[in-house]
């Protein structure tokens, strides 16, 4: 089995041993959840830590065979913060199985039994006169995958789209969240 990669850095912020040693310690727990498969592939965990007007910031983003697991936390301790986002990071990985345990297992009785959510929540307008601008670029390795497990993967991230390449037909598609709660595929016509 090989070891989890975890990778400390800080952001207009000097890492102290202690502190290192304590973001390692609660990174390495999440090493057990990685430990099976093969060895060809390496889990890398990084803890980015920042302070913001007195808020300590600390980011951390846990990447396995193209699965991204994300969690921040912002309290006034940067040791309460680490364990903020390791928490969130568990919650989501709780949550991944859970949804992994349902697609082998089915819906339950009741799942079934249940009506519909058909409610649409109410809107605010948009303002169309605001000018745009791009504060962020983000690149990404992709993999091919399927519709399923990049709505999970969206679900993991905490997003309302993901893009990715359909292990179907290899093209670019787009899935994201509806207001009724229920998901949107965005497929390229040519």
């Amino acid at each position: 089995m090989a070891a989890m990669k975890i990778v400390v850095k800080g952001k207009n912020l000097e890492i102290t041993p202690a502190l290192r040693a304590y973001a390692e310690k609660k990174i390495r727990k999440f090493e057990k959840f990685f430990a099976y498969g093969n060895e060809d592939h390496q889990s890398v965990a990084v803890m980015m830590m920042r302070t913001e007007r007195e808020v300590h910031i600390a980011e951390l983003t846990i990447e396995y065979r193209g699965l991204f697991l994300r969690g921040e936390g912002r309290t006034v301790d940067m040791y309460n913060s680490i364990d903020e986002a390791v928490d969130r990071i568990e919650r989501q990985w709780n949550k991944f199985k859970t949804k992994i345990q349902k697609r082998f297992q089915g819906p339950k009785i009741s799942e079934l039994a249940s009506p519909a959510n058909g409610g649409l929540s109410a809107g605010g307008a948009v303002n169309r006169n605001r000018d745009f601008r791009i504060v962020k670029i983000k690149r990404f390795a992709y993999k091919p995958m399927d519709v399923e497990e990049a709505i999970m993967q969206m679900e993991l991230l905490g997003h309302d789209f993901f893009v990715f390449a359909n292990a179907e037909d290899d093209q670019i598609n787009v899935v994201y969240k509806r207001s009724d709660g229920n998901y949107g595929l965005i497929e390229p016509e040519f």
